[in-house]
């Protein structure tokens, strides 16, 4: 068994401006697994940077309102919502709301900064 606390984990901004937590990443943890998973918010009326990924992401969100985009499509997004993001597809997550926009990130294989793009426009 492995457990972590998310207090365990230290928050970073990431490349795409996103608030982050890694829980659970196969190449920090003593664990075996295809996928990571992290603990992220966006800050009210903020979004993160347009980005793509080599692998596909899972987006679960707990708290907040938002609209996601993926490639060139949108779609409202607010708390109990799943979204599933294919690879190579652009994507970012906006706040709409007064509150933080929280969720889950699940990224298989596990997120690597060679696997990421971030476009800064």
């Amino acid at each position: 068994m492995f457990k972590k606390s998310i207090e365990e984990a230290k928050e970073f901004v990431a490349g795409d401006a996103t608030h982050l937590r890694e829980i659970f990443h196969p190449h920090n943890d003593p664990i075996k697994l295809g996928y990571s998973i992290a603990h992220a918010y966006i800050k009210p009326s903020k979004s993160s940077l347009p980005h793509q990924l080599s692998g596909s992401e899972v987006y679960h969100f707990i708290a907040g309102k938002g609209v996601i985009h993926i490639d060139e499509k949108s779609q409202a997004i607010q708390q109990g919502d799943t979204i599933y993001v294919p690879p190579g597809s652009l994507q970012f997550v906006e706040n709409t709301g007064k509150e933080n926009l929280i969720f889950i990130c699940i990224v298989e294989p596990a997120w690597t900064p060679e696997s990421e793009v971030v476009i800064n426009d």
